[in-house]
């Protein structure tokens, strides 16, 4: 099936020096890539950086992790522990309109360019840092990843069973949704510097933007004055049921699907009554009234189970979602892979990379019907002789000479 992302220009012309790794960084720099912007990594010339889990003289042991988090970037090397390659940086930061790094704490300012260094250069130069914890911070020069982030921010405690420990979110909100956070605060940093021609610091601590993610939790301890418990599936906010994950035939481990109607509105009980074959339940006071529905949780469950346990997921999403409530079956990575309407949306695209295709996901916002186009991951410094050249109106001859002198 043809794939329609396209080549997104809105960011066309801005240059990014890019020194982030794994993936918090990387997602926002991926996103900066993904609308435009000419991302260039800077990569350590033996091993690059850790996501690709190259080791001196072997090939990549799993390159898809890599390669998920830097599409449409390119990747240029340099040693940076080398007076040359410093300046060589230096040189391109004064170049950029934006520079991202996610390095241990004090690293980047160790190497000579934190952002006072880098502001004097270049005044206008957009300055991102994502750390895991902030500034001020008692743990400001501990190390974070994306469980530490949940853990330490919020989303753990609010995830799991009732009376049952935490347990870590499987998506990253941690590592990706700290990104996406950046991303957004440079778009915005970029708008305003079009008008002023004044460059910012941007900070972003994965702790502190944990607490953007869980605001509902904040809502719930300001209602009770107690931190929000952990609920399962079923929301931490209360209400009726259904409102939980209901067990599908054939009974694998993805074999559910969420089933939900809102109490503020009493005609998807209704419906979903209707549709599952108890119509007598549909007007009944006891069921009606979401209040009164509440009281018989056991017993709503029970139903709804026994009607869902002869359907398979797909069946369940669409013949509730058809009767007009909502209803999302549990689905996997493998099915949302089979799933053809999203290859044929761009939502899922190939990226035919040389050490073989990858099916990933790109951004999903689409631009006049059509998403971004996904552009393969970079191999490790294959731009470096462009960017120079581009850049720094370097030859080929002086990059040769820069290999030679283990620069790059």
């Amino acid at each position: 099936m043809a794939e329609i992302g396209v080549e997104l220009d809105c960011l066309e012309g801005i240059k990014v020096v890019d020194f982030t790794q794994f993936e918090a960084g990387p997602s926002c720099t991926e996103s900066l890539a993904w609308l435009g912007a000419e991302v260039v990594k800077i990569e350590n010339p033996t091993t690059g950086d850790p996501g690709r889990r190259l080791r001196p003289g072997q090939p990549d042991n799993d390159p898809w992790y890599f390669h998920q988090f830097n599409a449409n970037k390119k990747s240029l090397t340099l040693n940076l522990k080398s007076p040359r390659g410093l300046e060589i940086v230096r040189s391109l930061l004064k170049k950029a309109d934006v520079t991202v790094e996610n390095m241990a704490p004090g690293t980047i300012e160790r190497l000579g360019l934190g952002y006072d260094a880098v502001k004097e250069i270049n005044p206008g130069i957009i300055y991102c840092q994502v750390k895991g914890f902030g500034e001020g911070s008692p743990y400001e020069k501990s190390l974070a990843f994306d469980m530490i982030a949940q853990a330490s921010g919020g989303t753990m405690s609010v995830t799991g069973e009732k009376g049952q420990p935490p347990v870590k979110p499987g998506c990253t909100i941690g590592d990706t949704g700290t990104g996406m956070l950046m991303a957004i605060s440079v778009i915005s940093a970029l708008f305003q510097r079009h008008t002023t021609g004044t460059g910012r610091r941007l900070q972003v601590a994965m702790q502190d933007a944990q607490l953007n993610y869980i605001r509902g939790s904040f809502m719930m301890h300001a209602r009770t004055g107690q931190p929000p418990g952990r609920n399962g599936a079923r929301s931490a906010f209360g209400g009726p049921p259904p409102a939980d994950i209901y067990p599908c035939k054939p009974g694998g481990p993805n074999d559910w699907a969420y089933v939900f109607c809102s109490h503020n509105n009493p005609e998807q009980w209704r419906r979903l009554a209707a549709v599952i074959g108890r119509p007598e339940l549909a007007d009944a006071p006891e069921y009606v009234d979401h209040a009164k529905r509440a009281t018989h949780a056991a017993e709503v469950d029970a139903i709804i189970t026994a009607w869902t346990q002869t359907h398979t997921k797909h069946e369940v999403m669409r013949i509730i979602g058809e009767a007009g409530v909502p209803c999302g079956a549990v689905l996997d990575t493998g099915d949302l892979l089979a799933e053809p309407t999203f290859q044929a949306r761009g939502i899922i695209q190939t990226q035919h990379h040389p050490s073989g295709e990858l099916h990933m996901p790109t951004f999903p916002v689409r631009f006049d019907g059509k998403p971004p186009k996904i552009a393969p991951a970079p191999l490790l410094g294959e731009h470096t002789t462009q960017v120079f050249g581009d850049w720094l109106g370097m030859s080929e001859r002086d990059v040769s000479g820069l290999k030679e002198d283990g620069v790059i």
